[in-house]
């Protein structure tokens, strides 16, 4: 593959973990907090920029991903939903003339790593297709790659809406990878036990 491919991520970590009650972003897994581990494999991929969005939890995530190669961009309207977040990402990819696309991420799936994302980036590259989604539970879902041209169509989402409506959307221009532990996500104490004892 081509390693100098043009493709960012925005990590999307500006939910309040309500249901948790803690900010599942810094939850430890494996001697890493679950940021930090999608940080990393972003990093590892060679994707530039690695651009965060922080919301409730904003002080504390920023001291958790304080180094000079990602950017922390603050969502003020994260209560909105996951859609204010997305365009808060986009927005800040201020030179998006040399991106191929960006990956959205989230940061409760504690099994992504580099290998994934270097797999959405290589079938974007050999499909010609335009997004690239993750495949899990008989679903498509997150980490989702979208080619720069659908970054209006990103910017055009409301409330709640997220990346699973695009897929919709433009399903015959979707291609996918599969992720087997896609649908480990953290969102109460009782998924964080099983998390831990697997």
């Amino acid at each position: 593959m081509n390693k100098e491919h043009h493709f960012g991520i925005v990590i999307l970590a500006a939910g309040n973990s309500s249901r948790l009650g803690q900010p599942k972003q810094l939850l430890q897994y494996n001697g890493k907090t679950l940021i930090r581990n999608v940080i990393d494999a972003a990093t590892q991929a060679r994707l530039s920029p690695v651009t965060i969005v922080t919301g409730a939890n904003a002080a504390l995530l920023s001291a958790e991903i304080n180094d000079s190669s990602t950017i922390v961009v603050h969502n003020k309207n994260w209560e909105e939903g996951m859609s204010s977040s997305i365009r808060t990402g986009i927005t800040a990819l201020d030179n998006t003339s040399s991106l191929q696309g960006i990956i959205l991420a989230v940061s409760d799936q504690p099994f992504v790593d580099s290998t994934l994302f270097l797999s959405l980036v290589q079938k974007a590259q050999s499909s010609e297709k335009g997004i690239i989604a993750s495949f899990y539970d008989d679903s498509l879902g997150t980490p989702v790659l979208f080619g720069k041209e659908y970054f209006d169509a990103l910017l055009e989402l409301k409330g709640a809406e997220g990346a699973k409506k695009l897929i919709k959307q433009f399903r015959e221009n979707v291609a996918s990878v599969p992720f087997a532990l896609g649908g480990i996500d953290i969102d109460t104490q009782e998924d964080y036990r099983k998390l831990n004892d697997m």
